[in-house]
């Protein structure tokens, strides 16, 4: 789940911020050759599914296609084979490749490009499920009434190869037209009746756009990148696989889940002043995942709304057990115990969390290996996920300063989100630059206020305004 608004920024230099947080593209000689040198290793014990017609869908670009998926339609519902990169089979457990991806723990996005948890030649090529080539997968089959709940699931070793690389754009394009790839034909009724099932459970799903920074004659500017159906269709898939993960590792208790508390009272009463703030109707008896829910997606105000709501998703972590099911097994956000293992050529844990599944699918012993190493996952990804938070801020901040620096002096249009404390300025959203930032003065919650740019500084990643009088 994304939890900071996505910046795309090919033409800032981040170099900075690499160097600050220490991200490091290169990988260890050793870690390369191997990579460089990986094989199968199960690939005698794999069925052979290339007849199967799966397609990709990702944005425009992307190289690491971790899932691919084919949906069928069915007299009594839908069959969805989701077929995810199989990682633990081309990583070799204790070498040298294994020893860097744990010090990664995932891929790092930053606006001008990544920092990948596995070097290139193997996420973006020999493990990448391109189109046209045979890979090594983990074949998920989850079969689903007419309302789109599972109710038989299956994961094994397979080989798979996908037939078109799509992105969100183009689906939403032929979906709108009418003329899907068959292998998705089904997906937006999918999409939809999943979303459905989602406010049901009182999932609060954030909805973020993309930000582009564009070269505006000579100065810069933050262009939002319509959200598409599509994207929230193919979000619903990786959920479900998520959702049946965790289904199966909680029956056989041995797993590692992703875990949150239920949203703090004081976190929802604060985004619903922020509403209040921005003129966003927010009904008395709306939960706020149903309000979340129905936002447009592509306005500023969305964004905004989106991007404060991070604050009631704290105390999200990982939870690792072994014969004794951990106090909480639910994630709060989703509305049902979920984990994660549809992104392993980005994110460590899927690995590992995709092994259980497999051996409790099959009846066979966990690798002891994959035991060994559950007890230590959720230190290292909430480790990591700490540092991935820093280096989006920081990243923001940065893109921020360089968009505004030629702009210091001018006069903005603002609402107040939040009033100054004795520890920070007040916080202040200006529409017209889609911003967020600090506002030096007392002005009031929820008040409009004209307010100036007084600093706008790329080096120290800082923007300031003052409130005029």
């Amino acid at each position: 789940m994304v939890t900071t608004p996505i910046v795309v920024a090919p033409e800032i230099d981040f170099t900075g911020v690499r160097a600050e947080f220490g991200l490091v593209d290169e990988f260890p000689d050793e870690a390369l050759a191997e990579a460089r040198t990986a094989t199968d290793r199960f690939a005698s014990e794999r069925d052979d599914r290339t007849d199967l017609p799966v397609v990709t869908i990702d944005p425009p670009g992307s190289m690491d296609l971790d899932q691919a998926l084919h949906l069928e339609r069915t007299d009594t519902g839908f069959v969805l084979h989701y077929a995810i990169a199989d990682v633990y089979a081309v990583v070799e457990p204790g070498g040298a490749l294994d020893l860097e991806t744990h010090r990664r723990a995932q891929t790092f996005y930053l606006p001008d490009g990544s920092v990948p948890l596995h070097p290139r030649v193997l996420s973006e090529n020999a493990a990448s499920l391109l189109p046209g080539a045979v890979r090594p997968a983990v074949l998920w089959r989850i079969e689903m009434d007419e309302y789109a709940e599972p109710v038989a699931i299956s994961v094994s070793r397979a080989r798979v190869r996908s037939v078109a690389r799509l992105d969100y754009a183009g689906v939403q394009r032929d979906a709108d037209a009418g003329t899907l790839h068959p292998s998705i034909a089904a997906l937006p009724e999918f999409g939809r009746l999943r979303e459905v099932a989602a406010r049901a459970r009182g999932a609060i799903e954030l909805r973020l756009p993309e930000q582009d920074v564009v070269e505006d004659g000579d100065g810069w500017r933050l262009d939002i990148e319509p959200r598409t159906e599509a994207d929230d269709w193919n979000s619903h898939v990786s959920l479900l696989t998520g959702m049946c993960a965790a289904r199966i590792m909680i029956d056989a208790k041995t797993g590692l889940l992703r875990t949150l508390p239920p949203a703090d009272p004081d976190a929802v009463a604060s985004l619903r002043r922020t509403a209040c703030s921005l003129g966003v109707e927010w009904p008395g008896g709306m939960s706020v995942g149903a309000f979340l829910a129905g936002l447009d997606a592509n306005l500023p105000t969305t964004l905004v709304l989106m991007s404060e709501a991070p604050t009631l998703l704290r105390g999200a972590s990982y939870v690792a057990f072994d014969g004794e099911l951990p106090e909480l097994t639910v994630h709060g956000a989703i509305g049902a115990a979920y984990a994660h293992v549809t992104a392993p050529l980005r994110r460590l844990s899927d690995r590992y969390a995709t092994e259980v599944c497999l051996a409790v699918s099959s009846g066979t012993e966990l690798p002891g290996d994959v035991r060994d190493t559950l007890g230590l996952l959720p230190k290292i990804m909430s480790s990591s996920d700490s540092l991935a938070g820093k280096v989006g801020r920081a990243c923001i901040d940065l893109a921020e300063a360089v968009v505004l620096s030629s702009r210091v002096g001018e006069t903005f249009d603002a609402t107040v989100l939040k009033d100054a404390t004795e520890r920070r300025d007040a916080e202040i959203f200006i529409p017209s630059e889609t911003v967020i930032a600090q506002c030096t003065g007392t002005p009031a919650e929820g008040q409009r206020v004209t307010v100036r740019l007084v600093l706008a500084d790329p080096a120290s990643r800082r923007v300031q305004f003052a409130c005029e009088p």
